[in-house]
């Protein structure tokens, strides 16, 4: 079978999901996708940061400058202290000759015009299909939906997120997600009186919280909150606090801090969500028989690097590289897996080490960070410092080589 006569079957309409079937079809290759929630959720969820790499993903598709212009450009970050100390600054990918500057977005809005996209190009979506098993067959793959209905393709992406129900199943001892112990609430407020904060998004270390906001060219605002927790909440337990719960307690953790904060946190008129702030270091299994893994599904990455939805991309427009250019599927799969790992681990490791850093109540440590980081930001946060992981881009148009395939098992259990 030759690669354009192949068709894969993508689990996942987030973010990773419509990106690798955009690419697949580029490369010649059929693409369906399949979404365990019953219709689009347009109108949910917080915002994140889609940072330059990210954004240099989407160029062969012809999308960067779409999102761009959805989003509100933030090439640099200010820190400060909950008493308004500046603390010292960090650029956000924005050096010209790493790419477009980094924006802040809504996930639900990054999410619709990269699902609408893949439909204008002829992309198949269907809602209400959570997938409950995976089997071999002649063709490759059938995958049972939870309805009883199933479809059949000559490979599987899992693009499921953190709790990854195709991460099970290829492998039923899959690490579990890590609670990191901090919680993240978060806003939005639309036309606010609020004056802009051009290119720029602002992070204050509180007494109690970590508070990051940025205020865009039509003023509309955008805030988070982190906070510790020692304990991770029972799954959908977070989930019912209403909004008026959630502003209450956040004006509660801020008290003591600059009064912008809590001003802020009044003018949300957007509904205030939260959840636990989970990582994975990467899963041990990445690609069973005919199934693969791309995004959280994966290598669940805090959002304390700001990197989650950029490393999603990148693992799409790698995968989908190798699936056109490598005719063995265990070939392909081994690549791709070879040419990321190294890259999504050392980045949640990193995302780890600045969530640790955010929440500090002892008074010594609150004093040595707010006379050391000026100086830890210049020598150790320095826009060359971090390339690594801004500059990284993939040419869509080299081929790719195949490395030798690891031992894989099938996917019959």
């Amino acid at each position: 079978m030759t690669v354009q006569n192949r068709k894969a079957l993508i689990i996942g309409c987030g973010i990773a999901g419509p990106v690798v079937a955009m690419f697949l079809q580029q490369a010649g290759i059929e693409a369906e996708i399949y979404e365990a929630r019953n219709e689009p959720a347009d109108h949910a969820g917080s915002f994140l940061n889609m940072a330059c790499n990210g954004l240099n993903v989407l160029k062969p598709l012809k999308l960067e400058d779409l999102i761009s212009r959805q989003g509100s450009p933030i090439p640099r970050m200010i820190m400060w202290n909950g008493q308004g100390k500046r603390l010292g600054e960090v650029h956000n990918g924005a050096r010209a000759e790493v790419g477009a500057p980094s924006v802040v977005i809504k996930r639900a809005t990054l999410q619709k015009a990269l699902r609408e996209e893949a439909m204008r190009q002829g992309i198949k979506i269907t809602f209400g299909k959570k997938l409950q098993d995976l089997q071999p067959d002649k063709q490759g793959v059938v995958a049972t939906f939870t309805d009883g209905s199933t479809a059949s393709g000559d490979f599987l992406i899992g693009c499921d997120g953190v709790h990854s129900r195709t991460s099970r199943i290829i492998n039923p001892n899959a690490a579990t997600p890590q609670y990191i112990g901090l919680i993240s609430t978060g806003g939005f407020a639309q036309r606010s009186t609020f004056s802009p904060t051009p290119d720029t998004q602002h992070f204050i270390f509180g007494k109690r919280a970590f508070f990051g906001y940025h205020v865009g060219s039509a003023s509309e605002i955008y805030w988070f909150v982190n906070f510790p927790q020692k304990a991770a909440p029972a799954r959908g337990d977070i989930e019912m606090i209403e909004s008026d719960k959630w502003q209450e307690r956040m004006l509660d953790l801020f008290s003591d801090d600059l009064p912008l904060i809590s001003d802020i946190i009044r003018a949300t008129d957007s509904k205030i969500i939260g959840y636990p702030i989970y990582d994975i270091f990467t899963q041990p299994i990445w690609h069973r028989g005919p199934v693969v893994l791309i995004g959280d599904a994966i290598h669940a990455v805090s959002p304390n690097a700001g990197q989650g939805a950029s490393l999603a991309m990148e693992d799409a427009i790698v995968l989908a590289k190798c699936l056109r250019d490598i005719p063995d599927l265990t070939q392909a799969f081994a690549t791709y897996e070879h040419l990321r790992r190294a890259r999504v681990e050392r980045m949640v490791q990193y995302a780890r080490r600045l969530g640790q850093g955010k929440i500090m109540t002892n008074p010594v440590q609150v004093w040595f960070r707010d006379q050391m980081m000026p100086f830890f930001l210049k020598y150790a946060a320095n826009p060359k410092t971090l390339d690594w992981g801004y500059a990284y881009k993939v040419d869509w148009d080299e081929p790719v080589q195949a490395t030798l395939p690891s031992r894989q098992p099938s996917l019959s259990r």
